[in-house]
């Protein structure tokens, strides 16, 4: 029988292909399968956007000073907006038939320590067909928070909101966009998160790059500055007396039958 010698340079080679097949093998089992990947969720689409907003709502919270806007309701008169802001902290936000269904002019005042809902005149229509809410007069009323049946709402573009504009990780998403009338930089924001109440009100926000709001379009409206903004006043004062009370509705009560009389004012 004849001998087979083994050629000692053919071993590293068979173990080389060895190697090489088995990898292949490998690599192409991982790939006949792969796991599916789920996308990463993301905050906003558009970094760039989220970035420049953040940027000018941090130049609008540290800014101070006083501006009108024209604030459009479809089926209602176009309303004055007035928002001062003074370099001690405090602040108003004039909101004309703010409440009451219309009735009520009012403004949310921020006095540094307090926020209060303020009447800012009596109540009554043009036709004068609400003598039970004669009683109201103007009077500022401190409150902790208003509930969603006591908020206008049209203060919140001026202060809170611009928290969760500054806000990298509030879960928004950030777009360019525009806003007929509007000046500055604008943007179309709307909440990511189904499973929570929004952080704003979704719609168009517009800054001027000072921090100045120039614009905005939400649920309960357009709001469009009406000139350049002017110089902060050193502090706001109460636009009228303190009192105990609870704040007004945003909905008028029905009104009493005609014998009924005037309504009795609620205790304080």
């Amino acid at each position: 029988m004849r001998e087979v010698v083994e050629n000692p340079d053919v071993r590293p080679l068979r173990v080389v292909v060895l190697g090489v097949t088995l990898g292949l093998a490998v690599g192409l089992a991982g790939c006949a399968s792969p796991a599916p990947v789920e996308p990463a969720p993301t905050i906003d689409t558009r970094p760039a956007d989220r970035d420049r907003l953040a940027a000018l709502a941090a130049a609008a919270k540290d800014h101070r000073y006083v501006a009108t806007y024209t604030w459009r309701v479809d089926g209602r008169p176009d309303r004055t907006v007035t928002a001062a802001f003074a370099t001690d902290g405090t602040w108003v936000v004039a909101v004309p038939g703010g409440a009451l269904s219309g009735l009520a002019d009012i403004a949310i005042y921020y006095s540094g320590s307090a926020l209060h809902q303020c009447l800012l005149r009596p109540v009554q229509d043009a036709a004068g067909t609400r003598p039970d809410l004669a009683y109201l007069t103007p009077s500022c009323v401190p409150v902790e928070s208003l509930s969603p049946a006591e908020d206008p709402r049209v203060h919140h573009l001026f202060t809170d909101w611009i928290d969760a504009f500054v806000d990298r990780a509030t879960a928004l998403s950030v777009t360019a966009a525009t806003l007929e009338g509007a000046t500055g930089s604008c943007f179309s924001v709307e909440s990511t998160s189904a499973a929570m109440a929004p952080p704003v009100d979704p719609g168009i926000y517009c800054y001027a790059d000072d921090g100045t709001l120039t614009g905005a379009r939400t649920s309960f409206g357009t709001l469009l500055i009406t000139a350049p903004a002017e110089a902060a006043p050193p502090s706001v004062a109460s636009p009228a007396p303190v009192v105990p009370g609870p704040p007004l509705p945003t909905l008028a009560p029905p009104p009493p039958p005609p014998s009924a009389g005037p309504a009795t004012p609620p205790p304080a």
